[in-house]
């Protein structure tokens, strides 16, 4: 992205960057595909496991592993506490546009076909719109249109090449 490059060494870059703990969280196929069932609507063990043919204890522990992080939550059903469910947490709702993101990614690279079904406004039943990176002002950005930019040229507001109050305004959000 642009031309400032990121040099610290890799164990540095892991502290100081999201991406590692966030593939650590969820970063293997089953809990993507654990995740898309729930986001489907699947609360059960046996549901996940007979719809995804995963193996019991491959299931156990990406569950395990997906409550661990905070993304499902693990609960007895009220009225038979023998059962359990497992629900998305708000982090694990905040997953939606990566999940939305990756399906749209795979039918134009990987399958080269619109999945199905295909994921439509519940409102008005119009197919969504591609997932994008947009600006702060709104504006759809492509990989040429960003670069990397340290907290402290933030807080300075020297980002764009010079003192911008209004840069440093957007910065402090």
């Amino acid at each position: 992205m642009g031309d400032f490059k990121l040099r610290e060494p890799l164990e540095e870059l892991a502290a100081q960057c999201s991406l590692p703990a966030a593939l650590e969280a969820i970063g293997e196929r089953w809990a993507f595909l654990i995740l898309r069932a729930a986001f489907n609507g699947l609360h059960h063990f046996e549901e996940f496991q007979s719809t995804l043919g995963i193996a019991r204890n491959i299931l156990a522990n990406r569950l395990g592993r997906l409550v661990e992080h905070g993304i499902m939550v693990r609960a007895p059903l009220p009225d038979d506490r023998r059962k359990i469910e497992y629900r998305l947490t708000e982090k694990g709702e905040a997953l939606l546009p990566t999940m939305i993101a990756l399906r749209q990614w795979g039918e134009v690279w990987e399958t080269g076909t619109p999945s199905t079904p295909v994921l439509v406004d519940a409102r008005d039943g119009v197919p969504v719109r591609e997932v994008h990176v947009l600006s702060h002002d709104g504006r759809e950005l492509g990989w040429h249109d960003m670069r990397w930019a340290t907290a402290e040229d933030l807080a300075r507001g020297t980002v764009c090449g010079g003192e911008d109050p209004a840069f440093r305004e957007l910065a402090a959000e």
